[in-house]
């Protein structure tokens, strides 16, 4: 894929890309990852509102987003982006509160978050398995894990953080 930035975080980088004057895709890249300087204006805009999450968990993101999805997983978006930075829900949580769905909900509602192609704006790290932290972009170990974990720490400076053990 083409990144239009790469920006360095803690544990991870982040990759951003953009079409069409809206931002298409996040997605955090290992450390070893090079950097890269944005190339166009809003990947510019892009990179310094996520610079300015890194430094302040409260930083809020404007950015024209192309949120391409199912009605469910815009439904499961929907609901991540109502979880107030500091806290967090179990995937059986996020589940109860989409309801009727018909189908797995609880494993559904894991791999929305999986595909969830904008993490940080659209805040993924905010679901949590029912005993720990549970996997991060369809995986369960390596750099991934650890950003979440950091992201969850990052969040959890100014409120009290219900990460269950």
């Amino acid at each position: 894929m083409h990144w239009d930035a790469v920006v360095e975080f803690p544990k991870m980088k982040v990759a951003v890309s953009t079409r069409e004057a809206r931002v298409t895709g996040i997605r955090y890249l290992s450390l070893t990852e090079a950097s890269k300087d944005p190339e166009n204006e809003l990947a510019e805009r892009a990179v310094r509102q996520l610079e300015r999450y890194r430094g302040d968990a409260d930083a809020k993101f404007d950015l024209p987003l192309l949120i391409e999805g199912t009605e469910f997983q815009r439904r499961v978006w929907d609901a991540m982006c109502a979880i107030p930075r500091g806290r967090t829900l179990t995937y059986g949580e996020l589940a109860r509160k989409l309801e009727g769905a018909g189908f797995d909900v609880p494993r559904a509602v894991g791999q929305a978050c999986g595909d969830n192609k904008l993490p940080i704006v659209i805040p993924c790290h905010r679901v949590v398995a029912a005993h720990g932290v549970g996997g991060f972009g369809h995986s369960n170990g390596g750099y991934l894990l650890e950003a979440k974990r950091w992201l969850l720490m990052h969040e959890r400076s100014a409120d009290a953080f219900e990460l269950r053990p």
